[in-house]
This record gives C-alpha cells, structure tokens and sequence, in this order.
C-alpha cells in the first residue's frame, strides 16, 4: 500500500506557485510570450503567458519550455492568445506596418474600408488599432507622409505645382487648404527655406545647464540643452537659416520656466503644443518617444517592434538624434537592449541625470502611494 501511495504523490503534477514565471502568467506578461508556455488540464488547452483568459487554477497548470511540448501535451491551442503563431499586439504592429506600407506606396491617399479590408479587419477595428500604434489615425498618417513628400519636393528645388502633385494632391486647392499646417507656412515661403518666418525665442538656465525653447505660430518648434547660450542661440540659427529670430518677452519666459520646471521635476507634466517637422516615420517615432511614460526606458528593438518595424532599430536611432525636442519628446528614454545609456543629442551626463531623476520621482510617487 505504500508503495501505491508512493506513486500516486509522484504522478501529481506539483503545484507551479513557486516557480516564477507563475508571477509572470498572473501578471500576463507578454514579454514573456515565445520563452515558454503553459497548459490547463481541466480545459484541455495550452497558452501563451500573456494569456487574457480567466486565470487558471495553479493545480491544474504544467509549464512547458518549448511549444513542442505543450502541443505533446495533446490538448488544444488556446483560441484567445493563439499560442501557435505571433502574438496578438505582433499580428497587429505587422497589420500596422503593412498599411503604412501601402499608404506610402500609393499614388492616391487609400481610403480607411480598402486598408482595413485588406488587412482582413473591421474598419473600426483597424483604426483603432492603428492609431494606439502610430499615435495617428490612419488619415493623419497619410497627411504627414504627404506633407513629407511635399517638403522634399520642395528642398529638392520643385515647383510648388509638380511638389504637390508628386505627393498625391489631385488638386492643388485642396493642398493649399491644408498647407500652413503641413508646412507650418505657405508652400513659397518653405521653398525659399522658411524666408520671413517669425521664430520666437527665450534662454533659460537649468540644472542641467542652458535651455533654449523657440516657438513658430504652429506651437514649440525647439527645445535645447547646453553649456553655453551663445552656442544654443547659433544652433537655432542653424535650424531655421532664413527665419526671423524673436527675443521672447515676459509671456514667452514665462512658457520657458514651465519648460524649466519639468526639467527639474518631470512629474510636473508637461503639455504644450509642439511643431514637430519630420518623416512619417520619425514622426512614428517621436510619438512612440511620447508615450514612455516617466520613470520607465526602453530599447530601441522594443520603440521599433511598437511602431512595426523590428528590423529598423538603426533608423530608430537615427530619429531619436534628429529630435529637435528635448524632453518634450523624451528620446533619454531609449536605451541600449543591455542597459547601456548609449548617445544622446546633448550629452550622455544629461541623459543620466534626467534619468535618475524621472527614477527618484517614480521611487517617492510610488512610497507617498503605498503611505
């Protein structure tokens, strides 16, 4: 009887509590999809971590190393999470890529029913989920991919004619109802490099240094950091060769100390209206820069796996040093896939410092909270 017993205990799955990538399957982790699986006895099917299912009781779960070993198990992949093929935020950031592709390659802006139809999803569906990937609709994706077309046209010397039919306005009077906000001024003016355009500008100090915050009418069109004033002022001169610069007044400054402010305390937010001139694709990047929240990093393979493009971890690098934004488009947030800080348009000490300190407001946010 005892030996019996013997092997009854020893033919009893054990209970997966202790083991920790139980925590992970509580937490449905998804950067643990593809590392290893899990099964149910009690519903006969196998799982991915991530798994949005109802959790399982922990008696029932084995925990397999490899997706050949949940499949031997004999049950059934899970209809959910389908732990056979990608993931569902994979499967979407592909669908999403796939219709930037599309949208950049046709000569006419495709409507919202021909990308949703191909990409096999509801039209609200596909919206939605591309813009929680993009940051933009797909509407708006098409307009900046446009308004980029159109800007190089015009760099490239192109008449204002042939620069907007290149880009795939079938109309010229349809563009110019949308071009001071495209181009944040008429298309003559950017042809002739931004001639005439009224830059306000202010310094400020920091912690960190000099600040420098310039304006056009559209919203913040810069922000730099550095050890010398002098220097930030002809770096600005740089960026807008042709505009008129314009020392800020009282009000400016003011806008300039709430800059200030978040430097020194990222917690304090800050929300201002910016004019962001860029790619469509750094224009992906800069809004997937803005949605790190505080206190939290990234790599650049993750940044290029959100906006659908795994393979273009350069290009994202590429974007993070073309950021004429700093912290407004937090680019410190992106680190190296080991830990490493790597570059940083204004010097690896502020990007140190800025994380540490979005580190230390997260560490009291979280002691004042548990208080």
């Amino acid at each position: 009887m005892f030996v019996t017993l013997a092997k009854d205990l020893k033919s009893t799955p054990l209970p997966v509590t202790g083991d920790p990538r139980w925590a992970r399957i509580v937490a449905r982790d998804k950067s643990a999809d593809g590392q290893f699986w899990y099964s149910v006895a009690t519903t006969g099917v196998y799982c991915r971590p991530s798994c949005p299912s109802r959790r399982a009781n922990p008696v029932n779960v084995q925990l397999h190393d490899t997706l050949v070993q949940a499949k031997a198990t004999g049950f059934r992949a899970c209809r959910r999470c389908n732990p056979d093929g990608p993931s569902l935020e994979a499967g979407n950031a592909a669908m999403v890529a796939d219709a930037c592709r599309r949208i950049e390659q046709s000569e006419a802006e495709p409507s919202l029913a021909e990308l949703a139809g191909a990409a096999g999803r509801s039209a609200g569906y596909f919206h939605r989920v591309f813009k929680a990937i993009t940051g933009l609709t797909p509407k708006d994706y098409a307009a900046a991919h446009r308004a980029a077309r159109v800007r190089q046209g015009l760099e490239d010397g192109a008449s204002v004619t042939v620069a907007i039919y290149d880009a795939g306005f079938n109309s010229s009077g349809r563009f110019y109802e949308k071009s001071t906000g495209m181009l944040g001024m008429t298309p003559t003016r950017y042809r002739a490099g931004g001639a005439n355009e009224d830059i306000r500008f202010a310094v400020g100090e920091t912690s960190l240094g000099a600040i420098l915050v310039a304006s056009s009418r559209k919203g913040v069109a810069s922000i730099l950091l550095g050890d010398d004033p002098d220097a930030l002022v002809r770096d600005l001169q740089d960026r807008f060769p042709k505009a008129r610069l314009i020392g800020g007044d009282s009000d400016y400054e003011a806008l300039v100390a709430r800059v200030v402010g978040f430097v020194e305390a990222p917690r304090l937010g800050l929300d201002l209206p910016l004019d962001v001139r860029g790619t469509a694709f750094q224009q992906r990047v800069w809004q997937a820069l803005r949605d790190i929240p505080v206190g939290n990093t990234v790599s650049y393979a993750e940044i290029a796996e959100r906006i659908g493009s795994p393979k273009a971890t350069r290009a994202i690098a590429a974007a993070c040093a073309a950021n004429a934004h700093a912290v407004a488009i937090p680019c410190h947030r992106v680190i190296r896939k080991d830990g490493a800080l790597s570059g940083y348009a204004w010097g690896a000490e502020r990007k140190r410092a800025l994380l540490d300190r979005e580190a230390q407001g997260s560490t009291k946010a979280n002691r004042s909270s548990r208080a």
